[in-house]
């Protein structure tokens, strides 16, 4: 029924409106626009109208202008005889096309100074309600992020029948920037009375954890994190799967921890690495040679980096490939390694690191290079429950080994600090409950997801023993305190020099008479401080 084009222009966003502007009209499109687009468009010689011209006079300074029936039922009209001729007679464009961005309301709410009136101030609501209107009117075009203005322009200037599927998606992503944008609100006034999580596809997944879990995929918050998961590139190899996705955030989660840590109590920025099977570390080292960094990542556990994942913040090239392949490897054999993450990969390397099937996955992230104190990450953490979800803040904690919150019960051992912070940034991010050990810069043992103390430092024990590593000098940590003191006799006799845990045990006195008596040094932190619970 309809043959004129109306377009609707209404955005916070300017860059480049003006030259998208002149194509719609090049087009046939003709232009209404809201007051500041408007003029926007006008000083630079673009015809359009302005929308007050279209619904009378402006009123309470503006803010309903475009929140009138002239625009929505121009945006809600069906294409049908019917609503042709009362819209002919009510003398109202039906509008086709929508271009709106909303105002960065987030902006507004981080301001130190925000106050319930300031954020309502600048609260878009003519921009989400066209959007909306013009999402649940069928056979519009609905842009609301710039940059899908030159797909729809290409595909007007293609001349062709505009594609439903892609209108739909368009339709589709407007309700969520909708919906995204009411939440923001949402959360300022409701004081934590109601939460959302809101994310876009990114990346498929053959299937979840099981083979039976499909469909499965990942989804972007499209945050500003650069160590974002969205923010590593797939350089070689099959896609990531649902278990790769899992152990490269829990890398993330390790390795900036160790930097973290080594930042507050050393002032270091070392090479460092991480090795993880099924999200908890199982090789980990850091120092200035990359060649004994990456041997002793392997020799940690060599068992369990088969078929895991490697992280490094250096770049891989061709010698460092031929360590991960085949360091401690029978000769002609070489090691299976699901996902190597890493600064960068020369070709040389992923020409030396490609696997049948293409099964080892390479991804890089430059920002990995810059880890530090900084790169913890600081978003809230959910987890799906059933029939609902838990919302908890991220995992921050750094200990400070000289700003006396940690407190050490016998003869200090600076020396082994570094050891101490490694152990510690290793144990916080694997499954509670768990005991670390670490000797001379490198993890030997990592007793993880135990149901008790003493189960959780026997395994580390004897995973370390499995390895060949001898026990003597290592250090270890707790990620909470002993109840008793039967689990630090059994690191004792084991033969470690140090151990780091948290206070809260009625029983910590016990604890603390053992080690003086063994002369072991014990460092405790107040576990409602520094418990290192992860994974639960």
């Amino acid at each position: 029924m309809h043959t004129e084009k109306t377009a609707l222009i209404s955005v916070y966003h300017k860059d480049g409106i003006v030259e998208f502007a002149k194509r719609l009209i090049a087009l046939g499109w003709r232009l209404l626009a809201s007051g500041g687009t408007a003029r926007h468009l006008g000083a630079a010689g673009v015809v359009v109208t302005d929308v007050a011209d279209k619904v009378g006079e402006p009123i309470l300074g503006h803010r309903v202008v475009t929140l009138s029936r002239e625009v929505h039922a121009g945006l809600l009209a069906k294409d049908t005889p019917e609503d042709s001729a009362e819209l002919k007679r009510l003398g109202i464009d039906r509008i086709g096309l929508v271009c709106v961005d909303l105002y960065p309301l987030e902006n507004a709410i981080a301001k130190p100074d925000a106050t319930l009136t300031s954020v309502l101030e600048l609260m878009d609501i003519g921009g989400p309600t066209m959007l909306s209107s013009a999402s649940k009117g069928e056979e519009r075009i609905v842009i609301c992020d710039p940059a899908d203005r030159e797909s729809v322009l290409a595909m007007l200037e293609s001349r062709l029948p505009f594609d439903g599927e892609f209108r739909e998606h368009l339709a589709a992503k407007a309700d969520f920037v909708v919906s995204k944008y009411r939440m923001l609100t949402t959360r300022y006034r409701g004081k934590g009375a109601f939460e959302a999580i809101h994310g876009t596809h990114f990346a498929t997944c053959l299937y979840g954890e099981n083979a039976y879990q499909t469909p499965a995929a990942l989804y972007s918050t499209n945050s500003d994190d650069p160590l974002a998961l969205d923010k590593f590139q797939l350089v070689d190899g099959k896609p990531m799967g649902y278990n790769n996705w899992c152990d490269l955030d829990r890398a993330l989660q390790t390795i900036t921890h160790i930097a973290a840590g080594l930042e507050v109590n050393t002032g270091e920025f070392p090479l460092m690495a991480v090795g993880v099977k099924h999200g908890n570390p199982c090789g980990v080292s850091y120092g200035i040679d990359w060649s004994g960094i990456l041997q002793q990542v392997i020799e940690g556990d060599q068992l369990a980096i088969m078929g895991g994942l490697i992280m490094t913040n250096f770049t891989i090239r061709e010698e460092q490939a031929d360590v991960l392949l085949t360091h401690k490897m029978p000769t002609g054999k070489r090691r299976l390694i699901d996902v190597i993450a890493a600064r960068s990969f020369s070709p040389e390397a992923l020409g030396n690191l490609k696997r049948k099937g293409d099964k080892c996955r390479m991804v890089a992230n430059e920002e990995l290079i810059k880890i530090g104190l900084h790169s913890l990450d600081t978003a809230p953490r959910f987890r799906y429950v059933r029939g609902g979800f838990l919302k908890q803040p991220n995992y921050t904690y750094v200990p400070n080994f000289s700003d006396g919150s940690v407190v050490c019960h016998g003869a200090p051992r600076l020396d082994l600090v570094p050891d101490l912070v490694l152990a510690w940034a290793i144990g916080s991010t694997s499954n509670s409950n768990t005991v670390t050990l670490v000797k001379y810069g490198m993890l030997i043992g990592n007793g993880v997801g135990q149901q008790d103390r003493v189960g959780a430092a026997e395994l580390a024990i004897a995973r370390a023993r499995r390895s060949g590593h001898d026990i003597k000098d290592a250090v270890a940590y707790s990620d909470s305190f002993f109840p008793f003191d039967d689990g630090p006799r059994t690191l004792v006799d084991a033969g470690v020099d140090a151990i780091f845990t948290s206070s809260g045990s009625v029983h910590d006195n016990d604890t603390i008479a053992l080690c003086k008596e063994r002369g072991v040094t014990l460092y405790m932190v107040p576990d409602k401080i520094g418990r290192g619970f992860y994974g639960h």
